[in-house]
């Protein structure tokens, strides 16, 4: 009886709690990083589906020789990666010149 009532009331917690006042993660900066770059800025405009399944921005110079908003990481070769994971990072662009 004890945890039926307890179940309730966790319930009614949730349910009363509107929908904007719920815990949201703080941005952090692989979250940040994640951001889409601006596609007017790249020399490229390749994507790919990563092992994960997610459409990553294929790796691309930039023209205005800022770092891409996105931007994980900066291969050999000057141009940035976009990439989530670390497996196969600038695997045709000379390999991790440095992260980011």
């Amino acid at each position: 009886m004890k945890k039926i009532l307890l179940s309730l009331f966790a319930a009614y917690l949730f349910l009363a709690v509107p929908a904007s006042a719920q815990y949201q993660a703080p941005q952090t900066e692989q979250t940040k990083k994640q951001a889409l770059p601006d596609e007017a800025t790249l020399d490229s405009h390749k994507h790919y589906t990563n092992k994960s399944g997610a459409t990553v921005h294929s790796p691309a110079k930039s023209t205005d020789n800022k770092v891409p908003n996105g931007a994980t990481a900066q291969c050999r070769d000057g141009s940035y990666s976009f990439s989530q994971n670390h497996s196969g990072t600038c695997s045709h662009h000379g390999g991790v010149g440095n992260w980011l």
